[in-house]
Parts: C-alpha cells; sequence; structure tokens
C-alpha cells in the first residue's frame, strides 16, 4: 500500500489516504458489484441530495462525503436514480460508525465538545478524568454513520468508516 504525501502536507499534519481505502457509498447503494453494473454516473443523485453529502468519485460513481453535512437517511437520491442502483427497496444493509483519530483535541487536552455537540443521536459522549480532561467516548452502537460529526471537527479528526465485513463497501 502506498501513500502519495508531499512534505509540505506532512509538516501541516494532511495525510493522502492510500489508494485501497474503503469508500461510503450513498446508504440508499445496492451490494457493490450490482451497484457497479447499474450506475452510469449520471450526477441524478448528486443533485437530489439536499444536504450536499453525494460526491463522485474517480470512476463517476457516487460516494459519500460529509466535509460539507451529514447524511439524513431520506432516500431522495434513490427516488431519482435512473438505473435502480440506488435504491430503497434493494439497499444493503446501511453499517458505518464514525472514527475518532489521536489528532483529536481533546485527546491532547484542549477543551472541545464540537463533535459531542454535533451528533444528533448522542453517540459521542466526553468522559472526565482525573488529569482534567474530558475524552470522547464513541458509542458504536448509537451511533448512526451519518457523518455529522465530521464537517464541525476543527482538527478532522474524525471519520466515517464501514464496519468490518460489510457487504458493499467499495475499494
Amino acid at each position: 500500500m502506498s501513500v502519495a504525501l508531499a512534505r509540505r502536507d506532512l509538516f501541516r499534519g494532511r495525510f493522502a489516504r492510500p489508494a485501497d481505502v474503503c469508500v461510503l457509498r450513498p446508504p440508499t447503494a445496492r451490494i457493490e458489484e450490482a451497484f457497479r453494473a447499474a450506475c452510469d454516473g449520471c450526477l441524478a443523485c448528486v443533485g437530489a441530495c439536499a444536504e450536499t453529502v453525494i460526491r463522485l468519485d474517480a470512476t463517476h460513481r457516487p460516494i459519500l462525503q460529509f466535509t460539507h453535512g451529514e447524511c439524513t437517511f431520506c432516500g431522495d437520491c434513490a427516488d431519482v436514480c435512473p438505473t435502480g442502483a440506488l435504491s430503497r427497496t434493494e439497499a444493503r444493509p446501511w453499517s458505518a460508525t464514525a472514527k475518532i483519530a489521536g489528532k483529536c483535541l481533546a485527546l491532547g487536552g484542549v477543551h472541545c465538545r464540537t463533535c459531542g455537540d454535533a451528533c444528533p443521536t448522542t453517540a459521542i459522549r466526553f468522559s472526565p478524568r482525573a488529569d482534567g480532561r474530558f475524552l470522547p467516548i464513541l458509542d458504536a452502537a448509537a451511533c448512526t454513520g451519518c457523518g455529522a460529526c465530521v464537517a464541525p471537527c476543527p482538527v478532522g479528526a474524525i471519520d466515517v468508516h464501514p464496519l468490518p465485513n460489510r457487504e458493499g463497501a467499495a475499494a
């Protein structure tokens, strides 16, 4: 696995993702093989997403990017999909969860609870420690994978990932 990383990005803490990292398809996407066969990259789902979290990958197929908002699981993307790649009835089970990285400000001792405030299901809580820090704790069972915590994080320490063994994650 190779990572393209410029020296400038290294010093700024921006790390490129490896090419084989799993991406998230919209929650209404069919299993990956059927999705890839049906999706023609028509852009209808991108325009239908009121939250603007659907973007296109390198193959012009929809993926979720939570840097602009969260997924409300409305299903509008499936309603406008002319090929059936996105479908309310044939969608794979949605099982993604947020992950908090080590560059989290709260882990470093800085008082920040932005992600917890943004979480609609209160899946991110903060536990007090004896040293005065409040550390984030993610309740994976309560996390819907909506991505509401991603955009507000001031240091980009949160990302949403498919759970292991999840069918339909794309490489």
